[in-house]
């Protein structure tokens, strides 16, 4: 059974509304937004290929590695345009959920 707190304000898109949060909701981990700059592996596996090298300009799309998770082989692309400021990964590197593979200037 949920316990409720006292009432309290929360705002959405600028409007505000009047609520309980549960302690559940209190305790939460609060969301921090994605660096732009950082590729992170998503699911766990191992670098099959790596498609670039440091100091490669790259555009939104272009295929960075591979990554082999579970028995599937996964093309990592860019997700915005940059140059390569650091490779985190070479192939046979074994990556978990979170890894930084690649930091974009």
């Amino acid at each position: 059974m949920q316990t409720f707190e006292t009432t309290r304000e929360l705002v959405i898109g600028g409007v505000s509304y009047e609520t309980r949060y549960t302690k559940k909701f209190e305790r939460r981990t609060p969301y921090i937004a994605p660096d732009p700059h950082l590729v992170l592996c998503v699911i766990p596996g191992v670098i099959r290929t790596v498609a670039v090298r440091k100091g490669t300009r790259i555009r939104s799309g272009d295929p960075l590695l591979v990554l082999e998770a579970m028995k599937m082989e996964n093309e990592v692309v860019s997700g915005r345009d940059g140059t390569i400021r650091t490779l985190c990964v070479s192939p046979g590197d074994t990556v978990t959920k979170g890894q930084i593979l690649v930091e974009l200037d």
